[in-house]
């Protein structure tokens, strides 16, 4: 069995002025302004793709993501993420880590909507996902509230050849 892990990162500043929705993880936030991008700008939706895209070295993010968006319309970042599932092939997730860098919005009363919304996406199990959240103790300018930054962690195995 071969076992590769990829590593994603994003991350969007605030923009009091747009009417949209904050959306993290696919999961809608109403204790937070929106999120600065053309797409629904879902940063951890965004870090996960990432992820993936460091372990198949197919950039989804970027000049594919924003043709989808500029000139398709597509602006849910779910649709850019299941692009680049397609890519992993015979590669099947075993685990994924977020950590999401944020004062606003509180993440933890929704950490498990987001880890359902997650593994409905990723097809794997919630006890498959670990999300965990923190402030930043003002040291970045996501932990002085403003915007919101995720890391994502994510490791997939190859059962071929055994």
């Amino acid at each position: 069995m071969t076992v590769k892990t990829g590593l994603g990162q994003d991350s969007h500043s605030f923009d009091e002025n747009q009417d949209k929705d904050l959306i993290l993880a696919g999961v809608k936030f109403d204790d937070g302004p929106p999120l600065k991008g053309n797409s629904d700008a879902d940063v951890v939706l965004h870090a996960i793709t990432n992820s993936i895209s460091s372990i198949t070295g197919h950039n989804i993010l970027g000049e594919i993501a924003d043709r989808m968006c500029l000139k398709q319309g597509i602006t849910d970042s779910r649709e850019y993420l299941k692009l680049a599932l397609q890519d992993l092939d015979q590669w099947h997730i075993t685990h994924l880590a977020v950590s999401i860098e944020c004062t606003r919005p509180r993440i933890t009363p929704k950490i498990k909507a987001m880890k359902r919304s997650l593994a409905d996406i990723l097809k794997i199990n919630t006890e498959d996902i670990g999300i965990t959240a923190t402030s930043g103790e003002s040291l970045t300018p996501f932990g002085r509230g403003e915007g919101v930054q995720a890391l994502a962690i994510i490791t997939v195995e190859n059962k071929k050849g055994e």
